[in-house]
């Protein structure tokens, strides 16, 4: 079957898509966005978050046929014009980012925890973030992080004023 959806604000075909295919393997393997990781496929770990219609869902968990006509933004789509964006600084500032599997998924979720909520507190930080899994830190650097973009963000919203 042929899936169309706009990833990323761009419009996608993936054909020869087979009824059980994850929307992650059409992301990865037949779209070309191989940001978002596929670690469990199982809904576990987070790796795989991407927003679907503005929610962030996990990607290995969606049928690629559910996606038909909708909108998906991946970690690649969290960029400011080509820019990395204020988010994705933040990890690197932060020193958050290790092995990098878990990163797409923490980067989503985190940009989707400050969209509603700019000045989330530790608690709201990791509620937000609780369904993705780190096998590399002890999530402190991922909160400083979280913290920096949250703060940068602020920052800029005031300078907008």
């Amino acid at each position: 079957m042929r899936v169309t959806f706009t990833a990323n604000g761009k419009p996608v075909e993936a054909d020869d898509v087979w009824e059980g295919e994850s929307l992650l393997y059409v992301l990865r393997e037949r779209v070309g966005l191989p940001g978002s990781k596929n670690a469990c496929e199982q809904g576990e770990c987070g790796s795989c978050t991407v927003y679907l219609d503005g929610t962030p869902v996990c990607s290995c968990l969606v049928a690629a046929g559910q996606v038909q006509d909708r909108e998906v933004r991946t970690v690649e789509g969290l960029d400011e014009n080509g820019e990395l964006g204020l988010v994705q600084q933040a990890f690197i500032d932060a020193g958050a980012v290790q092995c990098g599997f878990c990163t797409p998924g923490l980067l989503v979720q985190t940009d989707a925890l400050l969209e509603q909520d700019a000045q989330p507190s530790d608690t709201d930080i990791r509620e937000a973030l609780s369904g993705n899994l780190c096998r590399c830190t002890g999530y402190e650097k991922i909160m400083d992080a979280v913290r920096l973009a949250s703060a940068r963000k602020c920052q800029k919203a005031g300078a907008s004023e």
